[in-house]
Order: C-alpha cells, then structure tokens, then sequence
C-alpha cells in the first residue's frame, strides 16, 4: 500500500552485494500504488547526497503485475520533469474479463517518459521473465533512447525578440524567421521539454506567443513562419524590458534564454533592461 526504500544508488558498489541485497528483499504485500510508489522514488533516489549524479541519465524501471490501484498521471509528470526516464514493465496483462476492474486504461501510456513504444515493455507471464532481461537491459541502457533525460535540447524556455523595424524589410524579415525556426528545429519542444515564445518590436512590443501557447514543434514552428511583419522604428532597450515582464512571466522548468535578432543600433538604451533581464534569470 505505501512505497518502502529497501536501499539507496550509494548503498551497494559491488555486484555480489547488490545481487544479494535483491534476493533478501522481503514481500510487502498490498494494493498496487504504483502512483504513490514513482512519486516517492522520483522524490528520494536522484538527490546528490542519494548518489544522483550530474550528467548521468535518470532511470527508473517500474515493475508491476497487472494494474495500478491508484492514480499516476501526476507522479509520471513529476517524474519526466525531473528528468527520470520512466520505463513501465507490466506482467500478465489484465484478461478481458477483468478490464472493468482496471481504473485506468489508459496507464501504461500515462507512466511512461514517453509514449513511443520504447518505454513501455509487457511480459506475458512471470514464468517468462528471465529471457526479457537481455532486451530490457538493452533498451535501459540505449543513451540515444533516453528521451527524458534533461538536456538544453528538452528542458529550457527560449524567447525570441524579433525586430520588425522599416530598415529589416519584408524579406528580410522572413529570412529571419526561417533562421529561427532552423534553430527551434534543434529543440524537442513539448509540453513537457522546451518551450519557445516570440515577440517583436519597433517601438512598440507585440507578444506574439507565448510559451505555453503551443505543445508541439510543429505547431511553435508554424506559429513563427506566420508572424506578420511590423515596420517602424527600434526601440531595442523597451522590448527586452517588455519581453523579460511579459513573455516570461509564466515559465516551465529549466533556464530562460531570450535570443535578440536586431539588424542595427537601438534609438533607447539596452544596457540597463538586459542587467535587469540577467538578473531575473
């Protein structure tokens, strides 16, 4: 019923003794609370002094028999934001007559880092396990497949200021908006990875989106291929005040970055508002 910290990443170096502490593991017994259970492991195993270590994947496997009995959307989410890729190993799934009794159908697609196949594995039977472990051991170890894994491509809110200015040009403009979808295309953008947001200026500011606006790379880029030029003067200075007060006001997790595209010297001072901007973070 309630998750119980059998050993830590730091208790056991060796192979011998951690195969050994397995086999001595005692059986709880209860409900599946697999909810509960990703929470509290997302919460306790990846600190430092736990032995999470800087620039190392965060893996957790969950191994379950049949269903949870509890809600875990929220603890899957907790767990992809901290960066731990959630593999789901489920085993015997539940038989036709005992669908009505499963919560949630939809479980394994909700528990896992992501749903594309790769996080989630099924095992017909517990007679079958050991010739799994190969595969599974496998796909735990595929780095390119560790799609959770925090990196600056999937954990950081990136503002682009675009100046519209009269000096730009209309073709211009647009060859700036295809470089910045080049460079969003190098970004996994999702509502759970990176976010981009858009804002242009003259003398005025207009926020072109924000960074909760679109979930999809496909749907950010889009929005930014459309952004209709301005045309007027360049207030550079006024618009990272107003992008750093407005478009990020509301972030996700991870670091800020504001990208200034701008084809000449502000008419305002920008020394001042890109201080203030660095020092909100």
């Amino acid at each position: 019923d309630s998750p119980r910290t059998e050993f830590l990443l730091t208790n056991y170096t060796q192979p011998k003794e951690l195969l050994f502490a397995i086999k001595e593991l005692a059986y709880l017994g209860g409900n599946t609370n697999t909810g509960k259970a990703i929470m509290h492991t997302a919460e306790t195993f990846y600190t430092q002094e736990n032995g999470g270590r800087r620039g190392h994947p965060r893996v957790m496997m969950v191994l379950i028999d049949g269903w949870p009995s509890d809600d875990l959307e929220q603890a899957a989410t907790f767990a992809r934001e901290s960066g731990i890729n959630v593999f789901l190993v489920s085993v015997a799934k539940p038989a036709p007559e005992e669908l009505n009794m499963v919560r949630d159908k939809e479980f394994m697609k909700k528990a896992v880092c992501k749903d594309n196949g790769f996080f989630s594995y099924l095992i017909p039977s517990w007679f079958s396990t050991n010739k799994h472990v190969k595969p599974l051991s496998q796909r735990l170890c595929s780095l390119d497949g560790l799609l959770c894994s925090k990196t600056c491509y999937n954990s950081v809110n990136i503002g682009f200021l675009i100046d519209g200015s009269s000096s730009v040009g209309d073709g211009n403009f647009q060859l700036v908006l295809d470089f910045l979808a080049g460079i969003a295309r190098g970004f996994d953008i999702s509502d759970v990875g990176s976010r981009i947001g858009a804002v242009q200026f003259t003398y005025d500011q207009r926020l072109e989106f924000g960074l909760f606006d679109h979930s999809t790379k496909e749907e950010a880029i889009n929005a930014l291929k459309r952004i209709p030029y301005m045309s007027g003067g360049t207030a550079t200075g006024g618009a990272i005040s107003y992008t750093t007060q407005n478009l990020f006001r509301r972030t996700g997790p991870g670091r800020n970055f504001l990208i200034v595209v701008t084809d000449g010297q502000s008419y305002d001072d920008v020394r001042g508002p890109a201080l203030a901007a660095q020092k909100q973070g």
